[in-house]
């Protein structure tokens, strides 16, 4: 069993940063690939990033490529997600997902943490 807490979310205005952390409990987080999400009000819960185990693997939605920078410290149990350039389109609640192969799919992942709110005012 994993549990996963984020940490980090906020307001911010539009061109601002913010750098989610997502604390993992368990030996074995080392062994997960790591995914974020991010849900708007009104929409479906949808992909931002992924990083494999050893993090030599990452992936980024098309939304956020160049903007946000996905990373992992596992002496720390903790996946990070640095966000820059942030824009009012990027407000939703974040979550941090574990255990998936690292793709895109919510549904490939079996752990997730309750999420953290980032608005962004214009």
């Amino acid at each position: 069993q994993v549990q996963l807490v984020e940490s980090g979310g906020g307001l911010v205005q539009a061109g601002g940063s913010l750098r989610l952390s997502c604390r993992a409990s368990g030996r074995t987080f080392r062994t997960y690939a790591m995914g974020w999400f991010r849900q708007a009000a009104g929409k479906e819960r949808e992909f931002v990033s992924a990083i494999s185990w050893g993090g030599g693997s990452r992936r980024y939605a098309d939304s956020v490529k160049g903007r946000f920078t996905i990373s992992r410290d596992n002496a720390k149990n903790t996946v990070y997600l640095q966000m820059n350039s942030l824009k009012p389109e990027d407000t939703a609640v974040y979550y941090c997902a574990a255990s998936g192969p690292g793709g895109g799919i919510p549904e490939e992942y079996d752990y997730w943490g309750q999420g953290t709110q980032v608005t962004v005012s214009s």
